[in-house]
């Protein structure tokens, strides 16, 4: 084998790596946003079950927050993850709304809105991963968080 080939072949190598590498990255980040995302829900939910506005309020706000990410926004480029995305934050902020009008069936409806749009949108991405079939950089994810635990 000739030095210009071995050299190309270690280039292409490398580059591959630093792909991958990049792909895994991004998908652990994505794995910790969604950790982040549930925790402030099951925030959110203990403070609607003790009617404790100031911390619906806080929670919400935190979802929202969460869901205006890089990572969030960039995780699947679609029209019906985006429309998802947007139907989140609108009942985060219609949360956020009613709880500061001390409106608790309004924030009941609201987080159920909220519940509605994460079913749908994980239903989705459930979808879309199972048609893509295994080998893809969700898969490339999963092998990374496994290999933490």
């Amino acid at each position: 084998m000739t030095r210009t080939r071995k050299i190309v072949i270690i280039a292409l190598t490398l580059v591959l790596c630093a792909w991958v590498v990049r792909e895994v990255r991004a998908q652990i980040r994505l794995q910790q946003l969604m950790i982040n995302k549930l925790t402030n829900s099951q925030k959110l939910l203990e403070g609607i079950a003790l009617a404790k506005y100031d911390k619906i309020e806080k929670h919400a706000d935190e979802l929202i927050r969460i869901s205006k990410t890089a990572e969030w926004l960039a995780a699947h480029k679609s029209p019906r993850y985006e429309a998802f995305s947007n139907e989140f934050q609108s009942a985060a902020e219609a949360i956020v709304k009613k709880a500061k009008e001390k409106n608790m069936d309004g924030v009941t409806l609201a987080y159920f809105d909220l519940t509605r749009s994460c079913v749908r949108c994980h239903q989705y991405v459930r979808e879309v991963r199972d048609a893509r079939g295994p080998g893809g950089p969700d898969d490339l994810g999963q092998l990374a968080i496994r290999g933490r635990e």
